[in-house]
């Protein structure tokens, strides 16, 4: 079955990157840097690997995505340098009205928290990525981390 949710992301692209200074700390004070993004789209579209990369800030990461038709939804893993080579907790989720939406539970320094990326603006030459973190199960959110993408020429 052929999945074309992440075709838009295909290729290398620039980015502007937004991040928290203090997360869940009730901070809103921002820092921004510059990545670029290379991703290819596998599997007839069923799985998406991306490496994101600022070297400023001595990030380095990966993402792979995959599509589970029968359950007709993503699954989205990060691993960072700074993590050691470990997964992160996979959010799922799936797109509507072209918007996608992923969640997962998971811990932040310790406590419980609920995990949320979401994909916007993909029809556009700017998509937007956001991650955000919920305390209360999903209540209320504070968005962390934003990312605007550009294709490079």
């Amino acid at each position: 079955m052929t999945n074309t949710d992440f075709d838009f992301l295909a290729g290398q692209w620039n980015s502007r990157q937004r991040r928290l200074v203090e997360v869940l700390a009730g901070c809103d004070e921002w820092y921004e840097f510059d990545a670029t993004l290379d991703c290819q789209v596998l599997l007839d579209g069923g799985g998406v690997f991306d490496v994101l990369r600022a070297p400023e800030r001595d990030l380095e990461g990966l993402t792979l995505r995959l599509y589970s038709p029968q359950e007709r939804v993503w699954r989205i893993w990060w691993a960072a340098k700074s993590s050691g080579g470990q997964l992160d907790v996979p959010v799922v989720g799936r797109f509507a009205d072209g918007i996608g939406t992923f969640e997962c539970d998971d811990t932040w320094q310790g406590t419980p928290i609920r995990v949320r990326y979401r994909w916007s603006r993909i029809d556009t030459a700017h998509p937007r990525w956001e991650q955000a973190f919920s305390a209360d199960g999903g209540q209320t959110w504070e968005v962390n981390w934003v990312a605007t993408f550009s294709r490079r020429p």
